[in-house]
Protein backbone atom coordinates (compact mmCIF):
# COMPACT_ATOMS: atom_id res chain seq x y z
CA UNK A 1 0.00 0.00 0.00
CA UNK A 2 1.26 3.49 -0.94
CA UNK A 3 1.60 5.85 1.38
CA UNK A 4 -1.11 8.78 1.65
CA UNK A 5 1.39 11.98 2.75
CA UNK A 6 4.99 12.56 3.79
CA UNK A 7 4.18 14.67 6.25
CA UNK A 8 0.95 15.51 7.94
CA UNK A 9 2.38 18.88 8.84
CA UNK A 10 1.83 20.33 5.13
CA UNK A 11 -0.20 20.58 1.92
CA UNK A 12 1.47 18.29 -0.48
CA UNK A 13 1.24 18.02 -3.54
CA UNK A 14 2.66 15.15 -5.40
CA UNK A 15 4.59 15.74 -8.79
CA UNK A 16 5.52 13.84 -11.85
CA UNK A 17 6.05 13.92 -15.62
CA UNK A 18 5.34 11.95 -18.71
CA UNK A 19 7.31 11.45 -21.69
CA UNK A 20 10.92 12.40 -20.98
CA UNK A 21 12.36 10.02 -23.74
CA UNK A 22 10.26 10.25 -26.16
CA UNK A 23 11.15 11.07 -29.48
CA UNK A 24 8.19 13.63 -30.54
CA UNK A 25 5.66 16.09 -28.64
CA UNK A 26 5.73 17.55 -25.62
CA UNK A 27 6.95 16.52 -21.89
CA UNK A 28 3.95 16.69 -19.80
CA UNK A 29 3.73 16.92 -15.86
CA UNK A 30 1.11 16.62 -13.29
CA UNK A 31 1.01 18.23 -9.78
CA UNK A 32 -1.81 16.57 -7.12
CA UNK A 33 -3.05 17.67 -3.82
CA UNK A 34 -4.62 13.96 -2.13
CA UNK A 35 -6.46 14.09 1.39
CA UNK A 36 -4.32 13.24 4.29
CA UNK A 37 -5.76 10.09 4.71
CA UNK A 38 -6.36 8.98 1.20
CA UNK A 39 -6.54 5.16 0.09
CA UNK A 40 -6.81 3.53 -3.23
CA UNK A 41 -6.53 -0.03 -3.75
CA UNK A 42 -5.59 0.26 -6.92
CA UNK A 43 -3.50 3.55 -7.56
CA UNK A 44 0.40 2.94 -8.65
CA UNK A 45 3.02 4.12 -10.53
CA UNK A 46 1.33 4.65 -14.03
CA UNK A 47 4.16 2.37 -15.65
CA UNK A 48 2.54 -1.01 -14.17
CA UNK A 49 -1.04 -0.31 -15.08
CA UNK A 50 -2.76 -1.06 -17.62
CA UNK A 51 -4.12 1.81 -20.11
CA UNK A 52 -7.28 0.43 -18.93
CA UNK A 53 -6.62 0.70 -15.05
CA UNK A 54 -4.80 4.41 -15.67
CA UNK A 55 -7.98 5.52 -17.85
CA UNK A 56 -10.37 4.92 -14.44
CA UNK A 57 -7.55 6.04 -12.40
CA UNK A 58 -7.55 9.27 -13.67
CA UNK A 59 -11.63 9.57 -13.77
CA UNK A 60 -10.95 8.71 -9.40
CA UNK A 61 -8.05 11.20 -9.02
CA UNK A 62 -9.87 13.75 -10.28
CA UNK A 63 -12.67 13.17 -8.74
CA UNK A 64 -11.49 13.00 -5.22
CA UNK A 65 -7.83 15.06 -5.27
CA UNK A 66 -8.69 18.32 -3.36
CA UNK A 67 -6.40 19.86 -6.36
CA UNK A 68 -5.07 18.73 -9.57
CA UNK A 69 -3.40 20.06 -12.62
CA UNK A 70 -1.63 19.15 -15.90
CA UNK A 71 1.54 21.22 -17.86
CA UNK A 72 2.71 21.06 -21.11
CA UNK A 73 6.37 22.30 -22.24
CA UNK A 74 6.26 21.59 -25.98
CA UNK A 75 9.34 20.13 -28.55
CA UNK A 76 10.91 23.66 -29.50
CA UNK A 77 10.99 24.38 -25.80
CA UNK A 78 12.72 20.89 -25.14
CA UNK A 79 15.20 22.07 -27.79
CA UNK A 80 16.30 25.00 -26.89
CA UNK A 81 16.09 24.53 -22.57
CA UNK A 82 17.13 20.15 -23.08
CA UNK A 83 14.75 17.47 -21.35
CA UNK A 84 15.80 17.97 -18.14
CA UNK A 85 15.04 21.62 -17.65
CA UNK A 86 11.71 21.17 -19.44
CA UNK A 87 10.71 18.41 -17.16
CA UNK A 88 11.72 20.70 -14.33
CA UNK A 89 9.43 23.51 -16.02
CA UNK A 90 6.75 21.74 -16.73
CA UNK A 91 6.14 20.60 -13.08
CA UNK A 92 6.69 24.17 -12.14
CA UNK A 93 3.76 25.56 -14.42
CA UNK A 94 1.26 22.14 -13.03
CA UNK A 95 2.21 23.28 -9.09
CA UNK A 96 1.53 26.98 -10.16
CA UNK A 97 -1.63 25.78 -12.09
CA UNK A 98 -3.10 24.33 -8.68
CA UNK A 99 -6.02 26.52 -7.20
CA UNK A 100 -4.66 25.40 -3.71
CA UNK A 101 -1.05 26.77 -3.04
CA UNK A 102 1.12 23.95 -1.43
CA UNK A 103 3.50 24.06 1.45
CA UNK A 104 5.82 21.01 0.33
CA UNK A 105 6.22 19.25 -3.30
CA UNK A 106 7.09 15.85 -3.63
CA UNK A 107 9.17 14.76 -6.73
CA UNK A 108 9.50 11.49 -8.24
CA UNK A 109 13.36 11.52 -8.76
CA UNK A 110 15.89 12.47 -7.66
CA UNK A 111 16.93 16.21 -9.09
CA UNK A 112 14.64 19.70 -8.96
CA UNK A 113 14.79 22.85 -9.72
CA UNK A 114 13.36 24.51 -6.68
CA UNK A 115 10.06 26.66 -7.26
CA UNK A 116 9.83 29.79 -5.35
CA UNK A 117 10.07 29.42 -2.00
CA UNK A 118 8.31 26.29 -1.50
CA UNK A 119 9.79 23.26 0.24
CA UNK A 120 10.92 20.10 -1.85
CA UNK A 121 11.08 16.59 -1.28
CA UNK A 122 12.96 14.51 -4.22
CA UNK A 123 12.13 10.69 -3.67
CA UNK A 124 13.46 8.02 -6.10
CA UNK A 125 11.08 5.89 -7.54
CA UNK A 126 8.51 8.00 -5.43
CA UNK A 127 5.61 6.95 -7.68
CA UNK A 128 5.77 3.77 -6.16
CA UNK A 129 6.20 5.11 -2.75
CA UNK A 130 3.47 8.23 -2.35
CA UNK A 131 -0.24 8.37 -3.58
CA UNK A 132 0.36 12.15 -4.38
CA UNK A 133 2.77 11.15 -7.05
CA UNK A 134 1.59 8.00 -8.22
CA UNK A 135 -1.90 10.22 -9.12
CA UNK A 136 0.63 12.61 -10.75
CA UNK A 137 1.81 10.21 -12.98
CA UNK A 138 -0.90 8.18 -13.69
CA UNK A 139 -2.50 12.14 -14.68
CA UNK A 140 0.62 13.19 -16.72
CA UNK A 141 0.69 9.74 -18.35
CA UNK A 142 -3.04 9.73 -19.57
CA UNK A 143 -3.05 13.42 -20.72
CA UNK A 144 0.24 13.10 -22.98
CA UNK A 145 -1.13 9.75 -24.35
CA UNK A 146 -4.34 11.27 -25.63
CA UNK A 147 -2.55 13.87 -27.16
CA UNK A 148 -0.11 11.80 -29.00
CA UNK A 149 -2.98 9.48 -30.35
CA UNK A 150 -4.76 12.66 -31.52
CA UNK A 151 -1.52 13.80 -33.28
CA UNK A 152 -1.01 10.54 -34.45
CA UNK A 153 -4.27 11.23 -36.97
CA UNK A 154 -2.28 14.40 -38.22
CA UNK A 155 0.94 12.55 -38.64
CA UNK A 156 -0.01 8.87 -40.02
CA UNK A 157 2.55 6.69 -40.19
CA UNK A 158 4.67 6.87 -37.10
CA UNK A 159 2.24 4.24 -35.11
CA UNK A 160 1.90 7.35 -31.84
CA UNK A 161 -1.38 5.89 -31.56
CA UNK A 162 0.45 2.84 -29.71
CA UNK A 163 4.08 4.26 -29.29
CA UNK A 164 2.94 7.74 -28.00
CA UNK A 165 6.10 9.00 -29.61
CA UNK A 166 8.60 6.79 -27.90
CA UNK A 167 11.83 5.10 -29.66
CA UNK A 168 9.80 2.07 -30.72
CA UNK A 169 11.65 0.21 -33.76
CA UNK A 170 8.74 0.90 -35.88
CA UNK A 171 8.52 4.62 -35.01
CA UNK A 172 12.45 4.80 -36.01
CA UNK A 173 11.54 2.79 -39.00
CA UNK A 174 9.41 5.21 -40.00
CA UNK A 175 11.42 8.08 -39.39
CA UNK A 176 13.91 6.84 -41.86
CA UNK A 177 11.01 5.97 -44.31
CA UNK A 178 9.13 9.01 -43.82
CA UNK A 179 11.36 12.04 -42.69
CA UNK A 180 11.18 14.08 -39.31
CA UNK A 181 7.59 16.34 -38.64
CA UNK A 182 7.60 19.59 -36.86
CA UNK A 183 6.77 17.80 -33.66
CA UNK A 184 10.00 15.87 -33.63
CA UNK A 185 12.54 16.71 -30.68
CA UNK A 186 15.59 17.38 -32.83
CA UNK A 187 17.99 17.93 -30.03
CA UNK A 188 17.35 13.86 -29.53
CA UNK A 189 19.38 10.85 -31.66
CA UNK A 190 15.95 10.26 -33.59
CA UNK A 191 18.12 7.43 -35.14
CA UNK A 192 21.75 5.54 -34.39
CA UNK A 193 22.67 7.02 -37.64
CA UNK A 194 21.30 9.96 -37.96
CA UNK A 195 24.32 11.62 -38.62
CA UNK A 196 24.64 10.20 -42.04
CA UNK A 197 20.60 10.62 -43.02
CA UNK A 198 19.37 14.24 -44.48
CA UNK A 199 16.29 14.16 -43.00
CA UNK A 200 12.87 15.47 -45.10
CA UNK A 201 12.13 18.92 -42.53
CA UNK A 202 9.62 19.91 -44.61
CA UNK A 203 6.93 17.86 -43.18
CA UNK A 204 4.63 19.68 -41.56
Amino acid sequence: MLLSCFSKKYIEAGCDEAGRGCLAGPVVAAAVILPKRYRHKTLNDSKQLTKAERDALRIDIQRDAIAWAVAEVDHEEIDRINILNASFKAMHLAVDKLPIRPELLLIDGNRFKPYCDIRHECIIKGDEKYLSIAAASVLAKTHRDELMIKMAEEFPGYFWETNVGYATEAHREAIKQLGITRIHRRSFTLLPEQLEIEFDVSAT
